[in-house]
């Protein structure tokens, strides 16, 4: 029984054994701890300043902009620059952010304004710094077979960090003020710049010399949008980011007024998604490989979604705890395990670009999602608005489940060249 469970959890943390990707997730873990909590205090902070639901929506939408009308553009670039650099350098930007929040919260000078301009600087920060992340887990591990559960153990880490960041600015905004939580956040940085600087990246080869950028993302759009497997993924993404990730903009009408609490409460339903999203994540890095992954992908998104219409209407703490869990593990296993299948098949010359496709999809359209929940909640209450788009998402997942077998068709010969399925 002990060998079964240390061989388990070799195999479930093996990316760890490469020193690179030791290093980065020591130091992305610690630094999205104070983003998480950040995140919850900006919420916070947002509706003790205006009680209105379209305002966080708009906070929301600001926060993640970036990601709709860059995210494309940013992976040309990436597939272009020095990757270390570039991370120096979006790092750097963030933890700016962060300590200008810090000093016009503590200051006692906030207004919404200050909120909307900081949280639309982070969006175009954010949007580069995660495409330059998503397509440099292959130079953090020497062994390509291990590149799906690097991407599973960081999707792991950042739902870790969901839990224990919520959790930490709930209690932190009980007895002190958001400007604490802007505060871990800024040093939380001084980590991951750390890491970084301790990392052996490899040599930085630029792209061939002619290749231009509108060519460019030409070449990683026809690859993005014209194969039906990326393109079913891409969009299944797209369904869930639109539809349940809102739920945490809104989460602080449910928290204060439907559960009559505050922060602490909710910090409790944050966390809980956050765990939802952890156990999930176990689960992926557990796996051997990729296969077998579309299926978990379309009840995944189910899941999520029926979860989310389950929740809409619940007006019993405990029981809209438990409902919390799908909605957070079944969003955040669709898209890593969307990811995890986009970059083991895309070559190399991709990756960055189709990184950027995946942040569009994913990150690019939640301030969509954001801003029309908002509009929504507003003319017809937040319950409606839960109630409709967790039905959409669950209608989303049945229509992928329903494409899947098409879709193997596509995917297999690739799996087999690379190995992940034997040679007929």
């Amino acid at each position: 029984m002990i060998d079964e469970l240390t061989g388990r959890a070799r195999r479930t943390f093996r990316a760890l054994r490469h020193r690179n990707y030791r290093l980065f997730f020591a130091g992305q873990g610690l630094s999205l701890i104070g983003t998480w909590a950040q995140q919850v205090a900006m919420s916070w902070l947002t509706w003790r300043l205006t009680e209105s639901a379209v305002l966080l929506g708009v906070v929301a939408f600001c926060a993640n902009v970036g990601m709709l009308a860059l995210g494309p553009a940013a992976g040309v670039l990436v597939d272009r620059i020095d990757r270390r650099t570039g991370l120096l350098v979006t790092q750097s930007l963030l933890m700016l952010q962060a300590l200008t929040l810090t000093a016009v919260t503590a200051l006692g000078i906030v207004q919404v304004w200050h909120l909307v301009a900081l949280a639309l600087f982070l969006s175009v920060a954010q949007t580069f710094d995660v495409v330059l992340r998503q397509s440099s887990y292959v130079m953090f591990v020497e062994d390509r077979a291990d590149l799906a559960n690097a991407i599973a153990l960081n999707s792991m880490m950042v739902n870790a960090a969901r839990v224990i960041g919520p959790a930490v600015a709930g209690l932190l905004l009980a007895v002190t003020s958001e400007a604490v939580c802007f505060g871990i956040n800024a040093a939380s940085f001084l980590f991951v710049l750390f890491a970084l600087t301790r990392i052996r990246w490899p040599a930085h080869v630029p792209p061939p010399s002619g290749a231009g950028w509108w060519p460019s993302f030409v070449e990683g759009a026809r690859w993005a949008f014209g194969f039906a497997p990326a393109r079913a993924l891409l969009a299944l993404v797209a369904i869930v980011s639109f539809t349940i990730v809102p739920y945490s903009s809104l989460m602080p009408i449910y928290a204060k007024v439907h559960f009559a609490g505050g922060p602490q409460t909710l910090g409790f339903l944050l966390a809980c998604a956050g765990a939802g999203a952890l156990i999930a994540m176990l689960w992926l890095a557990g796996r051997d490989s990729v296969r077998g992954l579309g299926r978990a992908i379309a009840l995944a998104a189910l899941a999520s979604g029926t979860a989310l219409a389950l929740f809409s209407y619940m007006t019993l703490f405990p029981l809209a705890l438990a409902l919390m869990v799908p909605i957070g593990g079944g969003v955040t296993l669709a898209a890593a395990s969307s990811n995890s299948i986009l970059q083991t098949i895309v070559d190399d010359k991709l990756r960055g670009r189709i990184a950027g496709f995946y942040t569009l999809a994913f990150l690019g359209v939640a301030p969509l999602g954001h801003i029309t929940a908002g509009a929504v909640a507003s003319a017809i209450s937040v319950q409606n608005a839960f109630l409709i788009n967790g039905l959409a998402c669950a209608l989303g997942g049945l229509l992928f489940l329903r494409a899947l077998p098409g879709l193997r068709e596509h995917v297999q010969p690739i799996y087999r060249r690379l190995g992940i399925l034997p040679d007929d």
